[in-house]
């Protein structure tokens, strides 16, 4: 699990990341890594009254990967009554930027030295003709929802997103930019 667990015989008086509704993703999109980011997502979700968080603050280092795991829990994000903020540091790549973006509007939050990349997804198959022919459908079909899922998120047209965040190349870009193109919100400086 990606959360510093609370230990009480070394650290009483030190509350977990998880008693505050902090969750940390500094890992590969994977169905392991999405599966426990969606069971903490959907477990405050689950908690009654004054229990129940009034925001949770999800933050995100991560080089990528695979993109259906990506949408799980951006599906899971978009599903969660509780509103999810997130906090781009260190680099937001690829899945990392897609799940960045997909947080509570207003309250994306990047910190000045993060790395961002915005690009294309990229996938391999192999098998006989008819089976790389179905592969088709479901290439476009995965395009289809990346240039959705950045319209929805960004506010940006179809034709902005595929010159300057999706062309041929990968496209990293500054906080500042990533604001500009509406991936994010907000700098946050720490020092």
């Amino acid at each position: 699990m990606a959360l510093v667990e609370k230990n009480e015989k070394d650290s009483p008086n030190i509350p977990s990341l998880e008693d505050h509704h902090y969750y940390i993703f500094s890992s590969d999109f994977d169905n392991g890594s999405t599966s426990d980011a969606m069971t903490f997502i959907i477990a405050r979700n689950l908690m009654n009254g004054k229990d129940r968080p009034k925001f949770m603050k999800f933050i995100i280092n991560s080089p990528g990967g695979n993109v259906a795991s990506a949408f799980a829990l951006i599906d899971t994000m978009k599903g969660s009554k509780i509103p999810v903020y997130t906090y781009g540091m260190g680099e937001i790549a690829s899945c990392g930027l897609l799940t960045f973006m997909a947080g509570a509007k207003g309250k994306r939050f990047i910190t000045p030295n993060t790395a961002i990349l915005s690009h294309q997804f990229s996938w391999g198959t192999i098998g006989k003709e008819h089976e790389l022919m179905a592969s088709v459908k479901e290439f476009e079909n995965t395009s289809a929802r990346i240039i959705s899922h950045y319209k929805k998120c960004t506010g940006q047209t179809e034709a902005t997103i595929k010159k300057y965040l999706l062309p041929a190349e990968d496209v990293w870009l500054t906080p500042k930019e990533a604001i500009k193109y509406g991936l994010a919100d907000e700098i946050v400086d720490f020092y």
